[in-house]
């Protein structure tokens, strides 16, 4: 939902949404007869009323017209109009439209208001009355777009940097921003319609008020009330102080924009009614309600400091373990070869110390750059077991991943686990990696032969932490975002795993 909120593309969906909604229940309602014909008018004019000719075309041709200007002015012309990339073609497009809706409302205009002809002593003032009329129509309707797109505009500012605001004015809250945008936008809607003076003027006042009294009591006066033996009722008694000082200028501003000392008192004292029964309770509810909500975030915060610290806990235990096994394959290797394998196998191993010390703390990595730990831990391995032909190792690593991402040392305790058990130098063995990335999920799987460890092995009765820390660092870091199965014979070993990336 905050992607809707924050991103001005998803706005931009909304108002096709919107308007094409507003644009199909129009046509629906014109063509099922719903909407009423203004034959009365013709009746009382004594003028031959012609239901198509007359207001079925021409208010068609009006509702096309006000959807396809609509689209072409908000989605295309006022976006690179705000940018000023072109600002002369944009405004020579506005004026385009101005004329031709200017036009075309005036000529439907003597079709479905044909009755004016006997209201006007000439045909040619009767001509000039609709075409000047449908000039102030289009030149209401442009007024009309661009208040709104202030209103938009204002709207996707303030929300997208409502968290700049708060810090800059911690009386001011996100909640108080979007109901401020509402307001914006049902004060849009109420001229829009056309609405009746005194309820425009009513909400225009009503609104800012209700929207100032919630911020000034989360800010004030509740955290105030909160001291108090009965927090509620001096939360009340400090709310109604606050409506007894604002009565009197909501009054004068009712009668100053009305000209009406009756409509001006009327509104002042329906305000107070509203902001005491319904902002002020409302108020202290969604106020409880943060608490609340920064209590539950602070329970979180801690125990995703433990969850950290047991993070850090399994990387500082599988670092070592990696390292002793690399090691020792170097050692083995120097005494059965010459110096170029061991100098490759050396360089493998710097590279994948180089990865452990440098980007085994990050939180997340390339795939790519684990990919390269994996084909220099496989390349290290293959320097001792290439000589024996009953080691068999395939390998099938998809290297062209996306820019995709993954956490570090992730995937290498399955190869390693393959390498420890799968390998024996007295018996046939095998190994086969494969990892494939389609549509941000990798698909890796690990299966090798399994053998006994000789009674002299000094590690045949230590189980090893490398497959049980990576199961926890995927509940951890994955959770709900993997899968891995495990199966094992008494000769076989496989495992495979999904992991949705990104």
């Amino acid at each position: 939902m905050k992607d809707y909120i924050y991103n001005p593309d998803n706005f931009k969906k909304i108002e096709f949404w919107a308007a094409t909604t507003i644009f199909v229940f129009a046509v629906f309602f014109l063509t099922s007869g719903a909407t009423d014909s203004n034959k009365y008018l013709f009746d009382q004019a004594n003028i031959t009323f012609y239901y198509y000719r007359n207001f079925f075309w021409p208010q068609l041709i009006q509702i096309v017209l006000l959807y396809g200007a609509f689209w072409c002015l908000n989605f295309k012309i006022i976006p690179t109009l705000v940018t000023k990339k072109a600002l002369f073609r944009d405004i020579t497009f506005i004026i385009l439209i101005f004329i031709a809706i200017s036009l075309v409302f005036g000529i439907t205009d003597t079709y479905l208001k044909n009755y004016l002809f006997k209201e006007h002593p000439t045909e040619q003032a009767a001509y000039d009355y609709i075409f000047q009329q449908s000039f102030i129509f289009a030149l209401w309707l442009l007024f009309i777009l661009g208040f709104y797109t202030i209103v938009k505009y204002a709207a996707i500012y303030l929300l997208s940097n409502s968290e700049a605001i708060q810090s800059k004015y911690r009386i001011v809250t996100r909640d108080g921003l979007i109901a401020f945008v509402l307001w914006m936008v049902s004060m849009f809607l109420l001229l829009l319609g056309n609405a009746e003076g005194r309820l425009i003027i009513g909400w225009g006042l009503i609104g800012p008020c209700s929207i100032l009294l919630y911020l000034y009591s989360i800010y004030a006066l509740i955290p105030a009330a909160i001291t108090q033996k009965k927090p509620f009722w001096a939360y009340i008694l400090r709310t109604i102080l606050f409506l007894l000082i604002s009565f009197v200028p909501v009054a004068l501003l009712g009668f100053a924009l009305s000209h009406e000392r009756g409509f001006g008192f009327a509104l002042a004292l329906f305000n107070t009614v509203v902001q005491l029964f319904i902002i002020m309770p409302l108020s202290w509810v969604l106020f409880k309600r943060q608490v609340r909500g920064n209590e539950e975030i602070y329970v979180l915060k801690k125990e995703l400091g433990h969850s950290n610290a047991n993070l850090d806990f399994l990387r500082s235990q599988i670092n070592p373990h990696f390292l002793f096994n690399a090691l020792n394959t170097i050692y083995g290797t120097s005494i059965q070869e010459k110096a170029e394998r061991t100098s490759e196998g050396i360089e493998r191993l710097g590279d994948m110390m180089r990865f452990m010390l440098q980007e085994n703390m990050q939180e997340k990595i390339s795939l790519a750059r684990e990919i390269d730990y994996l084909n220099n831990y496989i390349g290290l391995q293959k320097l001792r077991t290439d000589p024996n032909p009953n080691i068999k190792i395939d390998t099938a690593i998809d290297e062209q991943v996306n820019l995709v991402q993954i956490a570090p040392m992730l995937l290498i305790p399955f190869v390693e686990n393959a390498f420890k058990h799968g390998i024996s130098f007295r018996e046939p063995s095998h190994i086969k990696i494969t990892l494939e990335v389609k549509e941000k999920k990798l698909y890796f799987d690990v299966y090798n032969s399994k053998h006994p460890k000789p009674e002299n092995d000094p590690e045949k009765h230590h189980t090893g932490i490398g497959l049980e820390n990576v199961k926890q660092r995927l509940q951890l870091l994955y959770p709900g975002k993997h899968e891995l199965m495990v199966r094992e014979t008494g000769k076989e070993f496989f495992i495979h795993l999904t992991l949705q990336l990104g």
